[in-house]
């Protein structure tokens, strides 16, 4: 496995699945799993100190509410991790999930995507791979040139086609 995808419980996979979604996509290895800071700590320090041993390259961590989960990770291995709060249920609109992964102290940083930003936080432990990986640059690249493309084609759309106002109210 190359990354690995953890999360603080099941809810937060409907986030989570998009990182996983993402590397697939890419041709990444990826495991994924519940770990929960505050209800399995000894898991948390299993996984976290074990991963570099398990061939794991960077680590996907989401979290909700209090959101401790990726910044416990990181204070526990030397691999980057990538944070993506989730806005859950007990949340205050995800803003303390997003405060509590960004604002990590000084010698533990925790790469913070954005609010149910798994997608972003998949893509970001493909590139972190594939600095190192041929394929996986090669897959990334063609992707974001699937990306530029589809723009390229929505932009010529509009071009050709013109805009039409499609809700009561506008204005040309």
């Amino acid at each position: 496995m190359q990354v690995g995808i953890i999360m603080g419980s099941q809810s937060d996979l409907k986030v989570m699945s998009d990182a996983a979604a993402v590397l697939e996509e890419l041709g990444v290895e990826f495991e994924l799993t519940i770990v929960s800071a505050h209800r399995t700590p000894e898991r948390l320090v299993e996984y976290a100190t074990q991963a570099r041993d398990r061939g794991i390259k960077a680590i996907i961590a989401g979290a909700g509410g209090a959101a401790h989960l990726p910044g416990m990770v990181a204070s526990m291995t030397t691999l980057p991790v990538i944070g993506v709060p989730v806005k859950s249920s007990n949340s205050i609109d995800g803003w303390d999930s997003v405060l509590s992964i960004l604002q990590m102290p000084g010698g533990v940083p925790v790469a913070t995507v954005a609010l149910d930003g798994a997608k972003n936080a998949g893509i970001l432990a493909a590139q972190i791979v594939g600095a190192f990986d041929e394929t996986i640059a090669v897959n990334l690249f063609n992707y974001k040139e699937q990306m530029r493309e589809k723009v390229l084609e929505s932009a010529k759309d509009i071009e050709e086609n013109g805009w039409k106002p499609k809700t009561i109210g506008f204005k040309k």
